[in-house]
């Protein structure tokens, strides 16, 4: 049994390393951009590969590799399952009403008239998506049938950009004001420098147009809770909303205490992630009275203390373990098992 591990610093990869040389599991340094990648991981049982979603290389194709691999008969994480509709809400609007997931009523739309139309006789306000982002990135709250109309016009002309250097930069100030430290300072100049001069890599992905994408507003959530699924544990942070902001992705304010979660979501979580067969998947709920609500999923997220911080897991019967929480370990421990 051999590993093929490709290696991005400061992504899963880190801990990954970390792990197979703490544990003598065979693995090597691969680079899945090379055109012989087939090639190279033919001896191994399995390739683990932390792709990012504001990678234009990476978009273009790795659920085609990944789907490749697996038919070679070597295991992948994620797998196709897991990630075919990672940063993806339109592919994820469809998945999760196949399994009748309590998503968020959303809607989509693919010609300006049949939008048109339904923005005459729905109601407002509605949260405005682009198919792609994090962080609350390429959201927004639409309040009123003239605001949509504008939407609409420029999703079916010019489009919008998948990573904005605008929104970036709205966050570090965000960031800044919550933490008034020299590495949020540092933050905040680098993304001022985004704005001027953008990254070549953000051009290079593509517009967002021909499509658009709303989902009902739930109002009253102060927070929202983030249940990760990992195999047979789940985790979760609660994370508030910014100050004025219906927005609780990327604020970075969040608490871990367990006694606070709603079962029925965790269970939830672990249903849909059996139902679709994904070994990670991060669930963000929100609630509508007593109901609860699935705004998107993801099997990617941070590394670090956001989820290390986390003071145990809950198994798929509900029972709480306290535990040095380790999602990445967790990853590959889960993977290896599959190996064997």
């Amino acid at each position: 049994m051999k590993l093929a591990i490709h290696h991005r610093p400061g992504s899963f990869s880190d801990r990954w390393i970390t792990y197979c040389r703490s544990n003598n599991i065979p693995y090597k340094i691969v680079n899945c951009y090379e055109f012989d990648l087939l090639d190279q991981i033919r001896d191994c049982s399995g390739l683990m590969w932390h792709w990012h979603h504001a990678d234009y290389r990476e978009q273009n194709f790795a659920r085609q590799l990944i789907f490749s691999v697996e038919a070679m008969d070597i295991k992948v994480f994620p797998s196709f399952k897991t990630c075919w509709h990672f940063d993806d809400k339109v592919g994820q609007k469809y998945l999760l009403e196949s399994i009748n997931a309590p998503l968020v009523p959303s809607f989509v739309f693919y010609d300006s008239s049949s939008a048109l139309r339904w923005i005459e006789y729905t109601d407002f306000p509605k949260v405005f998506k682009l198919r792609g982002g994090a962080g609350a990135q390429n959201v927004q709250l639409v309040n009123s049938k003239a605001q949509a109309q504008k939407l609409v016009k420029k999703a079916f002309a010019s489009g919008f950009p998948l990573v904005s250097s605008w929104s970036g930069l709205k966050q570090q100030v965000w960031v800044l004001k919550r933490d008034k430290n020299y590495k949020a300072f540092v933050q905040f100049i680098e993304a001022s420098f985004s704005l001027l001069m953008p990254q070549k890599q953000f051009k290079l992905l593509p517009s967002q147009k021909g499509y658009l994408y709303f989902q009902d507003f739930i109002p009253e959530n102060k927070f929202d809770d983030r249940i990760v699924v990992i195999g047979s544990r789940a985790i979760a942070v609660r994370r508030y909303n910014r100050k004025n902001d219906f927005r609780a992705s990327g604020s970075g304010v969040k608490s871990y205490d367990p006694e606070q979660f709603n079962k029925d979501a965790i269970r939830t979580a672990f249903g849909i992630s059996d139902k679709i067969g994904c070994q990670s998947m991060a669930y963000d709920f929100i609630y509508a009275g007593s109901i609860i609500k699935l705004v998107e999923i993801s099997y990617g997220f941070v590394m670090g203390e956001f989820y290390d911080r986390c003071p145990g897991y809950w198994d798929q019967n509900l029972n709480w373990h306290y535990d040095n929480v380790d999602p990445q370990k967790y990853i590959i421990e889960d993977f290896l098992l599959t190996l064997k």
